[in-house]
């Protein structure tokens, strides 16, 4: 059974109970807070695992519908729910894509790709490559935020890329000593606001670059019969 909790009972997997689990979280929440006070006084149960694991999904790059059948949710709207960090903007951009999909392909038609349409998904991918690494908003969907990667939430870095990471906060605290000295309170803010993002996508790069790393490789074109 594809449960996220199971421990081996001789020769059958048994599964957790939730109790234990719980206790499990607990303990390790009092440990974690013994050396990150801020984790003091907050309570997980093994259901954010789920929202977890949902937020994962979503932000690199998954379409939101597809969440939603994983997790044998009947409406969209619910997995939004479990979504902690997601555009918005993104989601309307791509249902407004489907729907205009739709219309162009009927569901009782069933034709191969046109090299045109072949083209443009391809091209989508090739946009997606940027600097620091990958953007991984939804085919069809452009870029929501003019190309300020270090603060849209679609940017997924490449852990080769951490030392230009550093360069571009350490600029970034020259420039906020900068406007500190000049008195420059609204690109202060600005600048503590891309910092904020810039150290979060650090932190996540680090525990991308301990995973090891799935090619899924790329789908090949399926070409019609009649095809020369």
């Amino acid at each position: 059974m594809p449960f996220l909790f199971q421990r081996q009972n001789g020769a059958t997997p048994k599964v957790f109970n939730p109790g234990t689990i719980q206790q499990m979280i607990s303990r390790r929440c009092r440990a974690l807070a013994e050396v990150r006070p801020g984790f003091r006084g907050l309570k997980f149960t093994p259901h954010d695992f789920r929202r977890i694991f949902t937020t994962e999904l979503v932000n690199s790059g998954l379409p939101i519908h597809i969440g939603a059948a994983l997790l044998g949710h009947l409406s969209v709207q619910t997995t939004r729910g479990y979504v902690a960090v997601f555009d918005e903007d993104v989601v309307r951009h791509y249902q407004a894509h489907l729907q205009q999909r739709r219309q162009i392909r009927p569901t009782h038609e069933y034709r191969d790709a046109t090299t045109q349409e072949w083209d443009e998904f391809e091209d989508h991918f090739d946009r997606r490559k940027v600097e620091l690494g990958s953007c991984g908003r939804p085919y069809g969907t452009p870029c929501q935020h003019e190309h300020a990667c270090v603060r849209c939430p679609m940017l997924h870095v490449n852990p080769k890329m951490l030392p230009r990471l550093a360069e571009l906060e350490a600029d970034l605290l020259d420039r906020r000593d900068r406007a500190e000295a000049e008195g420059w309170i609204g690109e202060i803010e600005g600048i503590d606001l891309t910092l904020t993002f810039l150290r979060a996508k650090r932190d996540e790069a680090q525990r991308r670059a301990q995973r090891p790393a799935v090619h899924l490789g790329i789908p090949a074109r399926h070409r019609p019969k009649d095809s020369k």
